[in-house]
């Protein structure tokens, strides 16, 4: 069920993008040097393939939107696992787990149909 229309996807994308990059400091984990890595890695991936994607917040507007919500599941499900995976559980898990999380969810719920007025439209 796809209800959360692009617009707010696009506003999600960059506030979900700046907190990842932000939150080893703000939570308190940026003396974990692979779990920091991996939050700003994965903060400044997503909003630099966002400014490249064809909906309302895009700045080159090349990446179809339904492109976009493949990396964001992909990408969410690898940074929800990155803790287990690169051996940082012990010390922090629950952002990474958390945002990627999140962005799984979010790559279900998103509309992939992008209003006309963007200059490009996919179908749903």
């Amino acid at each position: 069920m796809r209800f959360l229309p692009t617009s707010i996807h696009g506003v999600i994308d960059y506030l979900w993008g700046l907190s990842l990059f932000a939150s080893p400091w703000v939570l308190g984990f940026g003396d974990v040097p692979a779990a920091k890595w991996v939050a700003v890695v994965f903060g400044v991936s997503a909003i630099l393939y966002s400014m490249f994607t064809a909906y309302e917040f895009g700045v080159l507007r090349i990446l179809p939107m339904s492109l976009h919500l493949i990396l964001d599941g992909m990408a969410g499900a690898l940074l929800a696992a990155s803790p287990f995976l690169l051996g940082f559980s012990d010390q922090v898990y629950l952002p990474h787990l958390l945002f990627g999380l999140f962005s799984v969810v979010a790559s279900l719920v998103t509309r992939m149909e992008v209003p006309l007025a963007t200059g490009h439209r996919e179908p749903v």
